[in-house]
């Protein structure tokens, strides 16, 4: 299933190409427009020539703050962020050896993979359980008790990322979140 989440066909497909990109993709969704997070990794490849965790990693850390800061930068904090996704590439190369899709393909069940994203940079407990629904509902990814770790995430509507497969989606799940904070703000 093809991806639909920036707005911007190239930089989905560089979501649905690689499991690295959809991950990184999630870690910058914080502090910044869901889609324009989801479009870094794209910034990224096009900048660095790959997305590949290998090359992220190895990647001089001052020359990747310059590359992430370059307008349009790859997210409004993007020397934070740019050490961030550096870390997240080294742990993927570490401990999955470059393949981020081990992260999901090797959890033995849906609380296995919330531990194993949880473990990760930038990722809490409630992004974990948003990548959970993002990989049941848009990849197919859905290991045993998937629904009980992403909870009100795996129901249907338009709560998150999860729920974007267009333009109308996304308008949707901005207006979810918009009554949900100033519900929370009564």
């Amino acid at each position: 299933m093809a991806l639909h989440i920036t707005g911007d066909e190239a930089a989905d497909q560089v979501l649905d190409s690689s499991p690295f990109a959809l991950l990184a993709g999630m870690m910058l969704d914080q502090q910044f427009p869901m889609e324009a997070a989801f479009a870094g990794p794209a910034k990224v490849a096009d900048r660095l020539g790959t997305i590949e965790p290998a090359a992220v990693a190895d990647a001089d850390p001052e020359e990747f703050k310059a590359l992430c800061a370059t307008p349009p930068a790859v997210h409004r904090f993007p020397g934070s962020m740019a050490a961030r996704l550096q870390e997240l590439a080294r742990i993927v190369v570490e401990t999955y050896d470059g393949d981020a899709s081990r992260l999901w393909s090797e959890a033995t069940d849906g609380a296995d993979l919330k531990k194993r994203l949880t473990a990760l940079p930038g990722f809490g407990d409630q992004k974990a359980r948003i990548f959970v629904a993002l990989l049941a509902k848009q990849c197919g990814v859905r290991p045993d008790g998937w629904e009980k770790v992403a909870g009100d995430y795996a129901q249907e509507g338009y709560r998150s990322v999860a729920d974007v497969t267009d333009g109308d989606s996304l308008l949707k799940v901005r207006a979810f979140k918009k009554e949900k904070k100033a519900a929370a703000k009564r």
